[in-house]
């Protein structure tokens, strides 16, 4: 019951956020402010991250189609599992521990020090001030990560199998070119924007409600929020990527 509850609270939370989209438009530096915070601040974790999964999958992946003498469909392979999983689900979880825990953090510590009710005495809406600034920066930035984490990606598998096992160029690259296909594009930037929505508002709402923790209170209820966003928002993001696979695929 109580979970129930608190899914409820969520809810609410979400769509309240939501509303206040339209009545925001004068906060657009903030917007942009997080995209640099969110984005530009994470692209090189993005990066090395699917520059070392891209060598890993790529040397891998060879040596066991080797044995089947399938090296030529590498391309494919590679091509199709990050467009398709690894590279939205991958980024959402990078961020979910990069720029979730910072989100909840930063709105955390407002709440502890009573800056949020500060906003309400000035009658300046919390949720459109904080929370949905974020929510935005993070749809928006979710997905160019995304698209970051597939090109190198596919570079990384492109250096561990053309350069270092010498496959042949030509053989990797059209690999690529005939299985990736327009529903994939859509597919990975559907779960981008999904995820990058997933991870806002969970780790928003804990930085939120860090007040109503039962655990523990004052700047340790900030630690186990952030920890709970994480952890919360990874689990999501995986539990999220299945269903959208299911109805995607159909």
């Amino acid at each position: 019951m109580q979970l129930i509850r608190k899914f409820g609270f969520w809810t609410s939370f979400c769509l309240e956020s939501l509303y206040v989209i339209p009545k925001v438009s004068r906060l657009c530096s903030k917007v942009w402010h997080q995209v640099y915070i969110i984005g530009a601040n994470s692209l090189f974790l993005i990066v090395l991250i699917s520059l070392f999964t891209g060598l890993v999958l790529g040397l891998q992946s060879y040596y066991a189609m080797s044995m089947f003498g399938a090296q030529a469909m590498l391309g494919s392979l590679l091509a199709l599992s990050f467009t398709r999983e690894l590279a939205p689900a991958l980024t959402a979880i990078m961020l979910a521990g990069r720029a979730g825990s910072a989100m909840t953090a930063e709105i955390g510590v407002m709440r502890i020090y009573d800056q949020i009710d500060a906003l309400d005495v000035m009658d300046i809406n919390p949720l459109g001030f904080l929370v949905t600034p974020r929510v935005i920066a993070s749809a928006l930035v979710f997905p160019m990560l995304t698209a970051v984490f597939n090109c190198v990606g596919l570079f990384g598998g492109y250096l561990s199998a053309c350069v270092l096992l010498s496959l042949n160029e030509g053989t990797y690259f059209a690999g690529i070119e005939s299985s990736v296909r327009m529903n994939d594009i859509v597919t990975t930037f559907t779960k981008a924007f999904v995820f990058g929505l997933i991870v806002s508002f969970v780790s928003c709402y804990q930085g939120y409600f860090v007040h109503h923790r039962q655990d523990t209170n004052g700047a340790e209820a900030v630690g186990s929020a952030t920890t709970s966003a994480v952890v919360i928002s990874s689990i999501l993001v995986l539990v999220a990527d299945y269903i959208l696979t299911t109805f995607l695929l159909i």
